[in-house]
């Protein structure tokens, strides 16, 4: 880890200086106004409505926070030409890469930790204050595994936005890139699954459904990730019975990025 130090302290440092943290705090503002406003005028249970807001809010907002900080710790690391003086040091080209990275990853688990306990804090006061549901929120084990699954959900779209940094020509690509893999990756099983459910909505579905099954062999299968219904209603169930095979082959997934990025990293030719 020693020879990654001097990478992740910079990193740390441009995420600073860009004032990253800055849009931390607004996902965080956004959370807590979206959480208290949707428990408000809801006609459903109020803390569960609460908490399915805030995850969403989550969902949505750590990826935009990954890409601001991929297109400053890397992109522009080559757009501006730094790389003169970043990868002009007598090290591999790897310790660049995973020193920087690892710092974005503890910045984003410590964004979930930060934002998950903002939101735990706001529904468990609903949950004092308001009425009793006849379906109770879990702020227990259950919301620490929806935490858990959304933050290998991240590690994906990070590595992910690691590759297209390293081989794209413009910052603009890393943004286009990543949300459109976010995209599809966390809708096509439950399009799929709708297809089969509710075979009216669209003429021929067999013939969608084998189009879209392509996606199961290229892309991992973020959707399933989303588990946040054992929190939402106290409900073990809602796990999917193959998650050990599921976490696991997702995380395969996301290390061959992060494998394959180190090997293009080490073959750029930088003009």
């Amino acid at each position: 880890m020693k020879y990654l130090a001097p990478d992740f302290v910079t990193g740390l440092w441009l995420a600073w200086r860009a004032r990253l943290f800055t849009v931390l705090f607004w996902i965080g503002m956004v959370l807590v106004v979206a959480t208290l406003l949707g428990a408000q005028f809801s006609g459903r249970q109020p803390a569960t409505v609460a908490l399915d807001i805030g995850l969403s809010v989550i969902r949505l907002g750590l990826p935009l926070l990954i890409i601001l900080l991929m297109q400053e710790l890397f992109t522009r690391e080559f757009d501006r030409r730094y790389y003169l003086t970043s990868l002009t040091a007598p090290q591999p080209r790897s310790h660049f890469l995973l020193g920087r990275f690892s710092a974005l990853i503890i910045l984003t688990f410590g964004a979930i930790i930060i934002l998950g306990i903002i939101l735990a804090a706001l529904v468990g006061y609903l949950s004092y204050y308001g009425y009793q549901q006849s379906t109770p929120v879990d702020l227990g084990l259950g919301y620490v595994v929806t935490l858990v699954f959304t933050a290998i959900d991240l590690f994906v779209i990070a590595t992910l936005a690691l590759l297209i940094s390293i081989v794209a020509v413009t910052p603009s690509f890393v943004l286009i890139g990543t949300l459109g893999f976010l995209l599809v990756s966390r809708s096509y099983s439950g399009i799929i699954a709708l297809l089969e459910n509710e075979r009216y909505v669209v003429d021929n579905p067999e013939l969608y459904r084998g189009s879209l099954g392509i996606l199961y062999y290229l892309l991992p299968d973020l959707g399933a990730l989303d588990v946040r219904r054992i929190s939402l209603y106290s409900k073990w169930e809602f796990l999917p019975a193959d998650w050990p095979g599921l976490v696991l082959s997702t995380l395969a997934y996301a290390l061959a990025l992060l494998a394959l990025s180190i090997w293009l990293l080490g073959r750029k030719q930088f003009n």
